[in-house]
């Protein structure tokens, strides 16, 4: 009779975990993107943080925001990729970081 009594409230505590176990929905959008489009930059200025892309993908980030002649591009201690570009004629620092924010220096 004991085996079936701690069947029995073994098998009750089961049924009852899923209920207590469910997790919060899904947010509709992410609040701190990973990566941007070149078009919408969430920042003025580079945000520090792991930074997975390549010195390439970096390149294409910049000239993808209208940048062309994209030389010495680094990754620096804060994961931000700084390097020299053009953009209307003019020679600038630019600065890519790990949400493909594209920046110019200021």
């Amino acid at each position: 009779m004991s085996r079936l009594s701690l069947l029995a409230a073994a098998l009750l505590l089961l049924a009852a975990a899923p209920a207590g176990a469910q997790s919060q929905p899904a947010q509709s959008g992410p609040g701190n993107n990973a990566i941007n489009s070149s078009d919408n930059n969430n920042s003025n200025a580079p945000v520090s943080g792991r930074n997975s892309f390549t010195e390439g993908q970096a390149k294409s980030r910049i000239e993808g925001a209208g940048y062309s002649n994209v030389s010495g591009l680094q990754k620096d201690n804060e994961g931000v990729w700084r390097g020299k570009a053009d953009k209307a004629g003019t020679k600038t620092d630019v600065s890519v970081d790990f949400q493909g924010n594209v920046n110019p220096t200021k």
